[in-house]
């Protein structure tokens, strides 16, 4: 299935569109909450209901024991999100301090997401909160940078504001330089669009040269509900679940192209000049025969 790493450059939506797209899903689903700023998914949907006992910062201390131990309790730390049990969530830190022990464990928790998404079958959504930067590069502790890297698409959450674009735009081309440098290419990285503001979704393309991948309505209902918890939405109202689920088999689809383009390279026109040649005349001989 489908690794999608979402990401900002400010409070944008980041996790209420990650449980959308988890809770959306068609297929077993993982929410990772990886925000190293702190979760909010323990205090906000579980409404306090799940202590900290569980969650991402546990794995530091598993990483450290080796890879069965951190299989283990990676295992032993997802939280049901509905009742087929099909949904989970690793719900995040309770404190922004505990984010430089996770320094090593990146890179095996990366890992960990790639299995379940090949061989488990999982959509896997990653929660990588708001990028921060250092000399013009991804902070090596603020920012989840070995979970983007391994990721099938990131895709940065914006709204459609003159500010959030503005926020956002200084974080494109770093983001793009690192995934080119590192991760699986530039061209794993989009745009996830919150349908708040006026500016629509082929400016917000145009505006940060970067490919619209999917909107998620403005739907105050059903965002408050994943915020805060309490009373599930009416299902004839949740247009954001509705509108995720497309998303998820949009991301699905675009992966699906990435891998198969990765597989089969397409080869440079430069390269082949006689190939050049060849097109040429048959369009040449296509407009003549018009």
């Amino acid at each position: 299935m489908t690794v999608t790493a979402l990401v900002s450059a400010k409070s944008c939506g980041v996790t209420t569109s990650a449980l959308a797209l988890t809770l959306a899903s068609s297929r077993p689903s993982l929410l990772a909450e990886c925000d190293p700023a702190g979760g909010t998914v323990r205090a906000g949907l579980f409404e306090g209901r799940v202590d900290a006992s569980y969650g991402l910062y546990h794995l530091a201390a598993a990483e450290r024991a080796g890879d069965d131990a951190l299989a283990h309790t990676f295992a032993s730390h997802l939280i049901p999100l509905d009742a087929s049990g099909n949904r989970k969530v690793l719900p995040g830190l309770t404190d922004p301090g505990q984010a430089a022990a996770l320094g090593r464990t990146w890179p095996a928790l990366a890992q960990v997401m790639r299995v379940l998404s090949d061989e488990g079958g999982y959509d896997v959504v990653i929660d990588g909160g708001r990028i921060a930067l250092e000399s013009g590069n991804l902070h090596p502790v603020l920012t989840p940078a070995p979970l983007l890297h391994g990721a099938d698409l990131v895709l940065l959450v914006v709204r459609g504001t003159k500010q959030s674009l503005s926020l956002a735009r200084h974080i494109v081309e770093p983001l793009r330089s690192e995934l080119a440098e590192r991760g699986s290419g530039a061209d794993a990285l989009g745009l996830l669009l919150i349908e708040d503001g006026a500016v629509r979704a082929h400016e917000v393309a145009d505006t940060l040269r970067l490919p619209v991948l999917a909107t998620l309505p403005f739907d105050p209902e059903t965002a408050s509900y994943l915020t805060y918890g309490g009373p599930p939405p009416r299902s004839k109202r949740a247009t954001l679940l509705a509108r995720a689920r497309t998303a998820a088999e949009d991301f699905r689809a675009a992966s699906s192209r990435r891998a198969l383009q990765r597989q089969y390279p397409q080869p440079a026109a430069a390269a082949y000049p006689q190939l050049s040649g060849v097109l040429q005349r048959l369009n040449q001989g296509a407009g003549s025969r018009g």
